[in-house]
């Protein structure tokens, strides 16, 4: 039985790597489409949790896995990799201190498979990166086995489209790209995905799909920047760039809306433009909107700092041993994913100039270890003594948990960064946009 006939009878044993905010969602639908799944991850603290039915992201339900326990089972031993039919790799791909890609995380899983490889099995990539990844990196590395791209194995690149806590689409509603190594490659992976999906969107290369991916990313952080850059000079004339924004996306053609924050977080936005920048050397050409909206996004956290030492001063109190809560560790609203935040890089420089900092987050109890930053606090409980113990609250993230009112009766002085207190209270003396 060839591995399209396994897909179609739901036969085949589909084994995913790395079962974080990407990965685990893959494995329910693949769970609810009836077909058995391996998930595979090098943390093995994931692992045990998911064996006594926990999930460690807020957002994801793994009830029906646990209903269904036959279909499912999850593994630090990669020599099961042997076992499966498909694999998913969705393992991270960061940037180093450089900010140049690192792909360590794809190509170790990559060589990992390769020591496992057998005839006939499908290999995706999902993690974000350059084009030429799939097709060339991971192609010789899989091929070092013996075996051919598309005529022993099948190698194709979907990336994930994951938008965690989007109550209007989900990994079955949300269209997927594909794009395979070969015309077999690409049937195999959209057969596999048109198990779980709505619809795909099949591509001519893995090329075309990679870069798609990032061209998602790029628009949004180029859109981004361009409002945090117009928030700050409409800050100097005296306008309220919300309202503007509000004003301008009655316009039912040519505008989308996008808002200004703090910084950008999330594992998406503020890295995969820097994948492309990297790639673009190769060629000798300068990216430079790209470079620019990075370079204004990446500016944002040192701004609200300002903000918020010229409000301090203001009030009488300099930034040296003031006491400052963040509220909002997490990159977004209402989810428990700290990836990226910008909070982390408020707390390091509010630090280095001698503030006392603590930070508030109904979704992280504990600070994690990120991979720039060793924030090692707790999240404080949100009462009326503690806010009024602060010197200065900024709002880093505007959870649905956090009262406004509250926050504005019991604080002696907010930056907003996400205009979360609403106009009519915004006119107190305590709240200062940011």
């Amino acid at each position: 039985m060839d591995i399209f006939e396994k897909i179609r009878l739901k036969k085949a044993t589909i084994g995913v790597i790395g079962l974080g905010y990407v990965g685990l969602p893959l494995v329910i639908e693949f769970c609810k489409a009836g077909f058995r799944i391996i998930g595979f991850d090098i943390d093995e603290e994931k692992v045990k949790l998911l064996k006594k039915g926990k999930s460690y992201i807020k957002h994801v339900d793994i009830s029906y896995i646990l209903k269904n326990k036959s279909l499912f089972s999850a593994t630090a031993d990669f020599s099961k990799l042997k076992s499966v039919d498909c694999i998913i790799v969705c393992v991270p791909t960061p940037l180093n201190r450089y900010r140049e890609p690192d792909l360590s995380y794809v190509f170790n899983t990559t060589k990992t498979i390769a020591k496992y490889l057998k005839k006939g099995q499908l290999i995706v990539l999902e993690s974000t990166t350059y084009p030429g990844t799939t097709n060339e990196n991971m192609k010789a590395i899989l091929e070092e086995s013996g075996l051919k791209t598309g005529k022993d194995f099948y190698l194709a690149y979907s990336p994930e489209r994951e938008d965690p806590n989007n109550k209007d689409f989900n990994l079955r509603t949300i269209p997927k790209i594909v794009g395979g190594c070969t015309p077999m490659c690409l049937k195999a992976a959209d057969l596999l995905y048109s198990q779980i999906v709505k619809q795909t969107v099949p591509v001519s290369s893995t090329r075309v799909a990679e870069a798609a991916k990032l061209l998602e990313n790029i628009y949004r952080a180029v859109n981004i920047a361009l409002v945090n850059e117009l928030k700050m000079l409409f800050e100097r004339m005296k306008i309220d760039i919300w309202e503007v924004i509000e004003a301008a996306k009655t316009k039912p053609f040519g505008f989308q809306a996008f808002y200004p924050g703090p910084g950008l977080g999330g594992h998406c936005i503020p890295i995969d433009p820097f994948y492309l920048t990297w790639k673009a050397r190769e060629y000798d050409f300068p990216t430079r909107f790209i470079e620019l909206a990075g370079e204004i996004n990446t500016n944002m956290p040192y701004y609200v700092v300002h903000k918020t030492v010229e409000a301090l001063n203001n009030n009488g109190r300099g930034i040296k041993g003031a006491k400052i809560l963040i509220l909002g560790l997490a990159y977004k609203k209402d989810v428990d994913d700290p990836r990226e935040s910008p909070a982390f890089k408020l707390i390091d420089l509010l630090e280095d100039k001698g503030a006392i900092v603590d930070y508030n987050d109904p979704f992280i109890p504990k600070a994690p270890k990120m991979r720039k930053y060793r924030v090692e606090k707790e999240s404080v409980p949100l009462t009326p003594e503690n806010l009024m113990k602060y010197d200065c609250v900024i709002i880093a993230t505007d959870h649905s948990v956090y009262d406004p009112e509250f926050i504005v009766a019991n604080s002696n002085l907010i930056i907003d960064t996400r205009n979360m207190i609403p106009k009519r209270l915004k006119n107190s003396d305590k709240v200062k946009l940011a």
